[in-house]
């Protein structure tokens, strides 16, 4: 087959195209990403980070918020004690709301898999606490050692107290019935 008529041709350099300009316009238009849903209402899209941060009273740069002293460095410089003028924050809600929603206790997030559940309850109910019979379960697909078993059971012990302990009284008259 022959070849395509354009891939084998040396490609030229346009010397006319500014190409800083493209690249400059497609960055300006594109919109910071924002997290915080608190910052995100209160944005300005007609300012800029630092006026737009600067009104909400947040640091665009922490180095300079949070200065190191220059005694910190090595260097003693004395100064004047005049203060760097404040700037004016006309957004302060923004601080408060996220300073609220920090304070607030952090909502625990740990859950195991059904799978998981199912597998520990099985374990369990037929071997107690017997690890080496779990470990040559039939079951036991993953091919666990016993001191894999054990901390998987641990690990339900300490993620679910409540439901493990009911179902260990649950087991309890079903091995009084059988003896």
């Amino acid at each position: 087959m022959p070849k395509a008529k354009g891939k084998s041709r040396r490609h030229k350099y346009s010397y006319n195209l500014n190409r800083k300009r493209l690249y400059r316009s497609a960055r300006r238009r594109a919109a910071p990403r924002i997290a915080c849903s608190h910052i995100r209402h209160a944005w300005d899209p007609h300012k800029s980070v630092a006026q737009n941060l600067a009104e909400m009273g947040l640091a665009e740069d922490p180095n300079k918020a949070v200065p190191i002293p220059k005694k910190l460095l090595g260097m003693e410089v004395e100064t004047d004690g005049q203060q760097p003028g404040k700037k004016l924050v006309r957004k302060p809600y923004v601080v408060t709301e996220m300073e609220l929603e920090a304070s607030l206790p952090e909502k625990k997030s740990n859950t195991l898999s059904r799978d998981l559940i199912d597998y520990v309850r099985y374990m369990i109910q037929n071997h107690g606490e017997n690890y080496k019979e779990m470990a040559r379960d039939e079951k036991n697909y993953y091919q666990d050692t016993p001191k894999q078993i054990k901390r998987k059971i641990n690990v339900y012990k300490n993620f679910y107290p409540e439901e493990y302990k009911n179902f260990i009284a649950s087991l309890k008259p079903e091995k009084m019935e059988v003896q």
